[in-house]
């Protein structure tokens, strides 16, 4: 268990100084006992309180980070039970379960899917992020052969299971440095297991039931391996969503940090309907799943659970932005149009894929607005013609043109004469399209050569 406030406001230095953030040390100490403050904050801590704050300013879900290079990702080190109270910050990984009973050709095609499939969403790109392979057959060289393979044809990271040892042991040299997964470690096989995790660079999962697993993590973390994942062994919805959320609320209200670890759960065992095992998924998403291995790869599966998997990952609080600037998309030169909109992240990703679809060269500028969209800057008096006519004449647009002509959304054609008239006579105000599917179009209509 963690200290409690006072206990780490006595080890603090006691200063005020203000430079953590916070009023006093006291406030300071109380975040960092409720998990809601970094110790490295407070720049005159000494190193012997440093030692002794380990604990309790770390954060109460360890986080856990799988693979390496381009592909590693960070699971667990959660806050909150609820993304409105602050955000969630490590979304889960999306794995793809391979067999090895299935056939050369079924593995090839699920593993073309798993590395190409991808999509791109406001600047994320949607993808599934490991890969799950099953020793189904029993077969231990079957199973390392299969583990081989995929090691050998992706750099996302791998997840081996099995539930012989003597397989995940083998399997776990193929993977020695890359921060793969081993699944999974039983009372009967952690101590065996922990070895084989702490010599090939592996995390861990532990699998129990949620009354045992604790006993098992405080045995790991004893022997020396913290990066652990839970598997309590639910294998039906409701038990899937009552432990998941047990563990998140054992960690984070009751500060219990033998169950302070990220799950793993695995709808690919929970269902044959591929409908209702992404309906499982999606739910998992949402409930503080770690790792989510689902069966296949494909575009209809992947999209939907990484749309989801982005919603809820994306910080309440803060809008997507994209940075003020000017945009060139199809390469455009100094008679091509000029579009002006809000930064809103959305909003700038659907207008730019519109417009390089039209293949009509067009500068686009986007203007600072908070995030928002363009109506509702527009109603907030941000995105109104006596913000956007200074705005245009210092963002350096009349250096990319030989013109004085700005395209407005059709959404705000209101402003259009008071834009003219802050902007001068000069220039020419055109008023835009309502809706940006219209915008090819338009944009071929009046401005193609």
């Amino acid at each position: 268990m963690g200290l409690t406030g006072i206990q780490i406001f006595k080890l603090l230095p006691k200063k005020n100084c203000k430079e953590c953030g916070d009023p006093t040390c006291l406030a300071f100490a109380m975040k960092l006992a409720q998990g809601k403050a970094e110790l490295s904050k407070c720049p005159y801590v000494s190193e012997e309180a440093k030692a002794q704050l380990a604990e309790a300013s770390a954060p109460p879900i360890r986080g856990v980070v799988v693979g390496t290079g381009d592909e590693q990702l960070k699971i667990g080190e959660e806050l909150v039970l609820y993304r409105h109270e602050k955000t969630f910050i490590n979304p889960p990984a999306i794995g793809v379960l391979f067999k090895d009973s299935e056939d050369d050709a079924a593995i090839d095609e699920k593993l073309k899917n798993f590395n190409e499939i991808s999509f791109e969403r406001v600047g994320y790109i949607l993808k599934a992020h490991l890969a799950a392979v099953y020793n189904e057959s029993g077969d231990v060289d079957k199973f390392v052969n299969l583990v081989t393979k995929i090691k050998d044809n992706t750099k996302k990271p791998i997840m081996i299971m099995s539930e012989n040892v003597e397989a995940l042991e083998k399997a776990a040299a193929v993977i020695k440095g890359l921060k793969g997964v081993i699944y999974a470690a039983t009372a009967d096989s952690l101590d065996k297991l922990v070895e084989v995790a702490k010599a090939n660079e592996c995390s861990l999962v532990i699998k129990a039931p949620i009354d045992e697993i604790e006993a098992l993590t405080k045995k790991a973390v004893a022997a020396g391996l913290k990066d652990l994942i839970l598997d309590t062994e639910a294998r039906d919805v409701k038990t899937m969503f009552e432990h998941n959320t047990f563990v998140r609320r054992a960690a984070l209200k009751k500060k219990n940090r033998d169950v302070g670890f990220p799950t793993v759960n695995l709808p690919c065992f929970m269902t044959d309907d591929k409908i209702k095992e992404v309906a499982i998924a999606a739910l998992a998403i949402a409930k503080y799943g770690g790792i989510i291995v689902i069966s296949d790869a494909k575009p209809e599966i992947l999209l939907p659970l990484g749309i989801q998997r982005l919603n809820i990952y994306t910080d309440p609080q803060r809008p997507m932005v994209v940075e003020q600037g000017i945009y060139p998309i199809n390469n455009p030169d100094e008679n091509s149009p000029v579009i002006v909109t809000t930064n809103f992240a959305l909003t700038y990703f659907i207008v730019a894929a519109v417009v390089e679809a039209s293949r009509v060269p067009t500068w686009l500028v986007i203007m600072d607005v908070e995030g928002m969209s363009v109506l509702t800057a527009w109603s907030a008096g941000k995105f109104v013609a006596d913000a956007i006519a200074p705005f245009l004449k210092k963002v350096g647009i009349t250096e990319k043109v030989n013109h004085k002509q700005v395209i407005i959304p059709g959404y705000v054609a209101q402003i259009s004469g008071e834009l003219q008239e802050e902007l001068g006579d000069d220039w020419e105000v055109v008023i835009g399209t309502r809706e940006a599917a219209d915008l090819p179009a338009f944009l071929k209509d009046n401005y193609d050569k």
